[in-house]
């Protein structure tokens, strides 16, 4: 028992929640598999010895719900050593052609969903002094692209909330990771956990409007193994010192990579207008 993690997935039902799981119990772990659905849990709950399952539901935009499966973890399992905050879903739009409702649901669900759980959760992990949060982020939450913005926009919000808690938790023995999938083939390109604005504006025809017939094409094609990632990610959690970032996937990394050299020529092409803001003098 003292070797076994308890681990806390939320959106485990299918896609990279189910495939973390499913690592997790063969690896000799627990598991507390929440989803808005809990029929849709089932197929969790065949994959290992039942003392080591917990199912519940947890839609993560009710905070409510989020303490009550915090509390209910607890009295089964005594303790949680690994959240995932995996619960999300994408939105293909051009910045301009989603709605507010939209763009709040995306929101909701992708940032104060996450947020509402891992306050429900950090208090237990602070009174043990250990603890790790992962958080699935995105690629997309590294470096803009088109069609993906407003999606992309949630992840770099994951990205700044995980560098800080990384920093704000450590002294308590805490970590946080962010995890940077790129394409994996899951089912994210499907209706289930892909929206897209009911409005599309003809001058984003060449631009947004391709990248939604080559997400359609793309689907089920995507190079990501998703047993990899979830291989990755026990790694991650099984290290004395996990990183704050993993970037998963040679397309995240080239990606990133372009940015970040385009960035640092921008830096070099501006540098005289970059480091003359300062005041002149120097208050003492």
């Amino acid at each position: 028992m003292s070797d076994q993690k308890v681990w806390f997935i939320t959106g485990a039902s299918r896609g990279l929640g189910f495939e973390i799981a499913k690592a997790v119990l063969a690896s000799g772990n627990k598991v507390v598999a929440t989803s808005r659905n809990i029929q849709e849990l089932s197929a969790i709950g065949n994959l290992g010895d039942a003392n080591d399952i917990l199912l519940t539901r947890l839609d993560v935009t009710n905070e409510r719900e989020a303490k009550d499966a915090a509390r209910l973890a607890i009295e089964t399992f005594g303790r949680i050593d690994v959240l995932v905050n995996n619960a999300g879903y994408g939105l293909l739009s051009a910045i301009e052609e989603a709605s507010d409702i939209e763009i709040r649901q995306l929101y909701e669900v992708n940032v104060f969903g996450l947020l509402h759980v891992t306050r429900a959760i950090l208090p237990y992990l602070r009174k043990q002094r250990s603890g790790h949060v992962i958080n699935m982020s995105s690629g997309g939450g590294l470096s803009g692209t088109v069609g993906w913005g407003l999606y992309g926009s949630t992840k770099f919000a994951v990205e700044g909330i995980t560098e800080t808690l990384a920093l704000e938790l450590a002294p308590l023995g805490i970590h946080a990771t962010a995890i940077e999938p790129g394409f994996f083939r899951t089912n994210f390109l499907d209706g289930t956990s892909l929206a897209q604005s009911k409005t599309e504006i003809e001058d984003y025809a060449e631009t947004v409007g391709k990248m939604r017939t080559l997400a359609t094409q793309f689907n089920k094609l995507q190079p990501g193994d998703p047993a990899k990632l979830a291989q990755a990610i026990l790694s991650v959690a099984n290290v004395e010192y996990p990183p704050v970032h993993l970037p998963l996937g040679n397309d995240t990394l080239a990606a990133y990579r372009a940015k970040t050299d385009a960035f640092q020529k921008e830096i070099q092409g501006w540098l005289d207008v970059i480091t003359n803001t300062d005041y002149d003098e120097i208050i003492s």
